[in-house]
């Protein structure tokens, strides 16, 4: 399996980043996991800061084990639409209005 890459979307970058780092690394304390993630470099167009997050196989597995109650809540047909919206839910959820999508590597 490979990471998961996912692109955030967002108008205040530095205070996003730092709210989606505490959630994720919350999230691998859950799964008893080190920070199995990692941040691309930011580009900015038009007010919006756009970065990619990658998220190793394990953490992403451990993930939907902990919280697959959770994910098979959130919207969409197929499982990656269901892990990006929880994803994107659960970022909110913290304080932080980003979009998530789901690339491809």
């Amino acid at each position: 399996m490979i990471n998961q890459v996912y692109e955030i979307s967002s108008t205040n970058y530095l205070d996003d980043k730092l709210i989606i780092n505490n959630a994720l690394s919350d999230l691998a304390a859950q799964c008893g996991l080190p920070n199995e993630f990692d941040f691309g470099q930011p580009t900015s167009r038009f007010g919006w800061t756009f970065f990619k997050v990658w998220i190793k196989p394990s953490f992403h597995v451990q993930i939907e084990q902990k919280l697959g109650d959770m994910i098979k809540k959130s919207k969409g047909s197929k499982q990656e639409e269901k892990f990006t919206n929880f994803l994107s839910d659960y970022f909110q959820s913290k304080g932080c209005k980003v979009k998530v999508k789901m690339t491809e590597v």
